[in-house]
């Protein structure tokens, strides 16, 4: 585990009023709970006074931080493309990566497979905004103030892909991607499970992913496409 193991929750959209922003937050979580999660995460990383590389980055002051920022540490080449394209640690993008990391950095090194339970997360939130900047202004403050964020419906999810048509919307992609699964500077997509690309394609539709490029591609394909887009790469062939 080489990146940003103990991530965390939380949705971080404000509503807006009339004539100014308004943001409606809540508890986040309960810190002691989040103390005894994040034994699970210190094998990796240290937090605290005194706390220094290891395994992973340390994780003092992570909200706000650019992704693969700490100096002198040797994060995946994907990470550290995450962190050029402008991926910053919010909420938002910690809730996102904690939950299924290869969703928002799909190269990256780190072998934690995620964290379903949302209360978990956010129990790890609170413990980990106690070593971040003016703890005493979270939740209220941003960018840890935490709002609720349209989930993707599992009907989406459970979209039978067309692969002859996702065949013939694929050549956009493949201007990158190489169809034969090859990364020459761009991450493969071939042979993706279905489901994993699909929230990929989602995060970059929600703007969870900060790359501008494929932030625009997705926002101009429907869920249709997007499936149909899964089921041709999930099936072709290195």
């Amino acid at each position: 585990m080489r990146e940003e193991l103990c991530l965390i929750l939380a949705l971080a959209l404000g509503g807006a009023g009339a004539g100014r922003a308004e943001t409606h937050v809540e508890a986040i979580g309960d810190p002691v709970r989040g103390a005894e999660i994040w034994v699970y995460c210190s094998g990796c990383h240290e937090i605290g006074p005194g706390a220094r590389a290891s395994i992973g980055p340390p994780l003092n002051g992570l909200f706000g931080r650019r992704a693969a920022s700490v100096a002198d540490f040797p994060y995946s080449k994907s990470m550290r493309r995450a962190g050029d394209d402008g991926l910053t640690w919010t909420l938002e993008t910690l809730d996102a990566y904690l939950e299924n990391p290869v969703v928002l950095v799909s190269g990256t090194r780190m072998s934690f497979p995620g964290l379903e339970d949302a209360g978990e997360r956010a129990d790890l939130l609170a413990f980990l905004r106690r070593y971040s900047d003016s703890p005493s202004d979270i939740p209220e403050a941003a960018p840890t103030a935490r709002a609720e964020d349209p989930v993707l419906p599992e009907a989406t999810l459970a979209l039978a892909g067309d692969p002859a048509w996702g065949e013939y919307l694929s050549s956009e992609c493949t201007t990158c991607h190489q169809r034969d699964g090859s990364d020459r500077g761009i991450p493969s997509i071939t042979l993706w499970p279905e489901r994993k690309f699909v929230l990929a394609m989602h995060a970059y539709k929600q703007k969870l992913r900060p790359h501008p490029v494929m932030r625009m591609m997705a926002g101009r394909l429907s869920d249709e496409e997007i499936a149909a887009l899964a089921a041709y790469f999930g099936g072709l062939g290195p």
